[in-house]
């Protein structure tokens, strides 16, 4: 007799994508549904046409007969209780007018994305469709062009800051509740990103460094189906567009090295990163076990000692686990009081995500105390050791933060990674060696390489 298993359904909202398939799998339906699983959804799709593309270009648009694309989308809803729903790629009149009067039925969360051109510089909008937008737009919960999209939609000349503001404006007039205007397509004097959002009740801008990468390719699909995932389960507009940009500028900045174009975002960074959270706080523990067995007081400075670990793909203190309260001294070894947790550490964690700006390869660190003994222990690494200037410090930033700068100077002054950077401290401030390695086994030797020197230079000195 056969065994059988009793199935255990989970309850997931259901998202529906209405755009046009991708071949090289970096935008579009591809795209759409990648994110949308990778946010906790259930996608489903109804594709409007057919494209051969790849990461260097569009080769061809075979577009979906009407009645499929309607027949796609009718049964989508016959049997879903579809609670969040996007549009990409329509490419014609009748699709758009075709997708508006499905939007006037729906009782759920809608996010246009009125894709005319390609990353690339395709076209993939019949112009005459064009005006057929603002009435899809009218039923829109958000419309999240781009700076030429948003130009051709509303005629606005989007040269700054202030014009993303005013093209949101106009398509708000146009009968949209909100409008997000991304300006990846913007020059702006200090190289950040910019993107506006224009609500009903509130407008702000968000601000983020500019990814110096030409892999983009689906970013802009990938972002308004981050929204309209995470609107299908029920958050506001405004946080789930602010959780929309956060993980599309993690994909960006981790892109996907495919085909012989420049690639394609990672649709799955967020879920390849938390899978990496235990293995991480598991290396973490480990290099601080070895440390405890191995008595590693002389490494422990005045106001003790941290390691830390960065998951992959980490982008924020969150995403790094240190030891809580810190490793201190004590008569008779080195102790933990309260384990590790993620978010635990805050200036070898900022230090750490400031050094994987240079090299994003670095993810564990340490403190170690800083004097004459260590610095004359650590000529016995594997690499480089930087030491930083202080005296040029610029103001600290809003967090109290100079990492950034510090890190940036000592990767200035090596050629290679630096293995470890010795800081003489601010005025007023403990001088620090800190001491980075790409995985925990390199940060464990590295440590008790110096550990070791400097216990055989006291053995020296007793002779």
């Amino acid at each position: 007799m056969s065994e059988r298993r009793r199935p255990a359904p989970i309850d997931r909202p259901v998202a529906m994508t209405v755009a046009g398939s991708d071949s090289g799998g970096g935008a579009g339906i591809q795209a759409d549904l990648k994110t949308l699983e990778a946010l906790g959804t259930f996608g489903t799709s109804a594709i409007t046409s057919v494209t051969a593309q790849n990461t260097q270009g569009v080769d061809s648009i075979h577009p979906v007969p009407l009645e499929e694309v309607r027949a796609q989308i009718e049964s989508i809803r016959s049997d879903f209780a579809v609670e969040g729903a996007k549009t990409g790629m329509l490419g014609r009149e009748p699709v758009i007018r075709e997708m508006t009067t499905h939007a006037t039925e729906m009782d759920a969360p809608l996010v246009v994305d009125p894709v005319m051109v390609a990353a690339t510089g395709d076209r993939l909008l019949d112009p005459g469709a064009e005006t057929a937008y603002e009435a899809l737009i009218g039923e829109a919960t958000l419309v999240t062009p781009n700076v030429d999209e948003a130009e051709i939609l509303t005629g606005v000349d989007v040269e700054d800051v202030d014009d993303l503001h005013a093209a949101g404006e106009r398509l708000r007039e146009m009968g949209a509740p909100a409008a997000l205007v991304k300006g990846g397509h913007l020059n702006t004097d200090d190289g950040a990103v910019r993107d506006a959002f224009v609500g009903p009740t509130e407008t702000t801008t968000f601000t983020h460094p500019r990814v110096d990468s030409t892999a983009t390719h689906g970013s802009g699909c990938t972002l308004s189906s981050a929204i309209t995932a995470r609107l299908a389960q029920g958050d506001d507009l405004l946080d789930a567009v602010t959780a929309g940009i956060e993980f599309m500028t993690r994909a960006v900045r981790y892109p996907l090295d495919v085909g012989a174009g420049p690639g394609s975002v990672h649709h799955l960074v967020s879920i390849r990163d938390r899978a990496a959270a235990p293995s991480t706080q598991e290396a973490v523990e480990d290099v601080v076990a070895t440390l405890v067995r191995e008595d590693a007081r002389p490494l422990v400075p005045e106001v003790g000692m941290n390691v830390v670990g960065a998951t992959p793909y980490a982008e924020s203190v969150e995403d790094t686990v240190g030891v809580e309260g810190r490793i201190s001294r004590t008569e008779t070894g080195i102790r933990t009081t309260r384990g590790t947790r993620f978010g635990a550490s805050s200036h070898v964690a900022r230090f750490l995500l400031s050094a994987r700006e240079h090299d994003p390869a670095l993810r564990f660190a340490a403190n170690v105390r800083c004097d004459a003994a260590v610095a004359s222990a650590l000529e016995t690494l594997d690499g480089p050791v930087v030491e930083i200037d202080r005296t040029q410090e610029p103001r600290a930033d809003e967090e109290g933060s100079t990492m950034g700068w510090a890190a940036g100077r000592a990767f200035e002054a090596a050629a290679d990674t630096p293995v470890a950077i010795v800081d003489e401290g601010a005025v007023g401030k403990e001088p620090m060696t800190r001491v980075l390695a790409t995985d925990a086994q390199t940060l464990t030797e590295r440590l008790l390489g110096v550990l070791d020197a400097l216990e055989d230079r006291s053995e020296d000195n007793a002779v």
